[in-house]
């Protein structure tokens, strides 16, 4: 995460978002100089938001967010930022819609399948520093820390098990509290030199992390929590329980990774068109777990290296051809419900692609890649809390990516994907099974224009067109339905404030964004919803 850093020149813009559903967001970015020197700068973004959202009763969703920045210029060589953000976001805790046979359930897309008040709070904080040295004009010492801290508690009525004949759904009070904490070390030293008349800029780093998370997740007594009827649904036919309530622990564990990594990479100017990219990183990780349930423990000790090889050849100069084979490796964070660590998660990957610039204005790029994981994590079916490992994933496909501006005032982005995503071994999943979630294609495109002369000089309109095809989910028993999201905007910018009206799902299209986990946690997307802004700079 990068946060916006502070600016030389004082700037300072506010701004006003409101709209369906109550939504209500105002922001305010100011930045500039601390001290008549210019050595102490700063920068503070601020957002408030509030809106009660498209689902049933009032869903309030209360966010707010603050993020100072400092620089300190201890030298013309040496700098010093200091960073922090506060989140605090409560919200409904809403698992969705249900399948029922091939396909999502025919209800309406606002019906609420927990209970009116359930809900979910996150408290997340950061806080850290990067100090930059430049040593000389070829070598930079970098230096960063940070720590990241999230609390986040639920109290809901879950979902559980859905009778597809009669509609009723069991469901399972439950309660969550989640705590995590991680520390981030990481230097680097960068350098640029030659050997003959090959250049090299080198980068050798060295990065420690520490990753602790805790569980505390219990449930009301089985048989107490009442079903609910999803095409007539009841709501508060008991009182609400509180924590003391919840009897039945289901996971209470306490987690630790801690890892080091030293990376090694040189980028080599072999000819003024011709680059090679040779990388290399090593890491050392070493996992602990204990479950107070059963008062048993689960550690893994691993080690990995991951190489990297990327190639870029200029035929002619606003022509750019490149290849590159890459390995991953990424510690599971998941829990298998027995309390042991999964695998760790290692990736191969080949991809070729060409990369064109017309004038000074609009990039495209096209991409074909081969992609296999091994070990990805995935929710278990059977408990949504704890994760199970898919044996081998593999994904291949083109990507097409044209961006900037076509004649003064028309801008454009647009992409296409067209993904093969396939289970290739599994113990739980058929093999050839394509992925849950990965549609076989995407697009989108999004272009404005606006009038560059006259009395409507700063006048714009924008549509946006977004497609995602039909997605086979929980291992292919149902599938969600392809759509195609029409957006527009209509806006006008003058002086130091700009004015907008942004509409999005402007035909008001029934679809569904993405699935928690099964087939009884469907989240759709939202129908027709309009936002008016204003921005002022001064």
């Amino acid at each position: 995460m990068i946060t916006e850093q502070p600016q030389e020149e004082p700037a300072y813009e506010v701004g006003l978002q409101i709209g369906s559903y109550a939504f209500v967001r105002p922001t305010l970015d100011f930045t500039g100089p601390l001290t008549d020197d210019r050595r102490l700068l700063y920068r503070l973004n601020l957002a408030y938001e509030y809106s009660d959202g498209f689902r049933d009763f009032e869903q309030d969703v209360d966010r707010l967010f603050i993020a100072p920045v400092l620089t300190w210029r201890l030298s013309d060589a040496t700098n010093i930022t200091f960073d922090f953000t506060h989140l605090r976001d409560d919200r409904p805790m809403d698992r969705g819609l249900v399948a029922i046979g091939d396909q999502v359930a025919d209800i309406p897309i606002s019906r609420i399948l927990g209970e009116p008040n359930d809900i979910r709070s996150v408290r997340a904080t950061s806080a850290g520093y990067r100090l930059e040295h430049q040593i000389n004009e070829n070598w930079t010492l970098r230096n960063r820390f940070n720590y990241f801290s999230d609390h986040s508690s639920d109290f809901h009525a879950e979902p559980d098990v859905l009778n597809e004949e009669t509609g009723i759904l069991e469901r399972s009070y439950r309660n969550s509290e989640t705590t995590t904490e991680t520390y981030n070390l990481q230097a680097d030293i960068l350098g640029r030199f030659t050997t003959g008349s090959i250049g090299h800029n080198l980068l050798f780093g060295v990065d420690y992390g520490v990753f602790n998370d805790s569980t505390d997740f219990l449930r009301f007594a089985e048989g107490r929590t009442p079903s609910i009827n999803i095409f007539d649904p009841v709501y508060d036919v008991i009182d609400r329980p509180t924590r003391n309530d919840l009897t039945l622990p289901a996971n209470i564990s306490r987690n630790r990774t801690e890892l080091i990594g030293i990376l090694l990479q040189d980028q080599i100017t072999i000819l003024d068109n011709l680059k090679l990219l040779i990388n290399g990183r090593f890491d050392i990780v070493s996992q602990d777990s204990r479950s107070f349930i059963d008062n048993t423990t689960s550690n893994q000790d691993l080690t990995a290296f991951s190489p990297t090889i990327g190639i870029v050849y200029q035929p002619i100069e606003p022509i750019s051809l490149y290849a590159n084979y890459a390995r991953s490796f990424q510690p599971n964070f998941g829990i298998r419900e027995d309390g042991s660590f999964l695998e760790p998660e290692r990736g191969t990957q080949y991809e070729i692609g060409v990369r064109a610039e017309f004038g000074r204005n609009l990039i495209a790029s096209l991409a074909a890649y081969h992609l296999t994981k091994t070990n990805v994590a995935t929710t278990d079916p059977d408990n949504p809390d704890f994760s199970i490992a898919i044996g081998e994933q593999r994904s291949q496909g083109i990507e097409f990516d044209i961006g900037g501006e076509i004649l003064p005032g028309w801008n454009l982005i647009a992409s296409y994907g067209l993904i093969d995503a396939e289970v290739t071994e599994s113990n739980d999943i058929p093999e050839g099974s394509q992925i849950d979630g990965v549609p076989r294609s995407t697009a989108n495109l999004w272009t404005t224009y606006e009038i560059q002369s006259g009395n409507l000089a700063g006048l714009g309109v924008g549509l946006g067109l977004f497609f995602v095809d039909e997605r086979l989910q929980d291992g292919g028993s149902y599938t969600l339905p392809a759509y195609l999201r029409t957006d527009a905007s209509l806006f006008y910018r003058r002086d130091n404030w700009r004015v907008a009206i942004n509409v999005q799902n402007l035909f008001d299209q029934r679809y569904f964004e993405s699935v928690n986990f099964g087939r009884v946690a469907i989240m759709p997307g939202a129908p027709l919803t309009v936002v008016a802004s204003l921005t002022v700079e001064f």
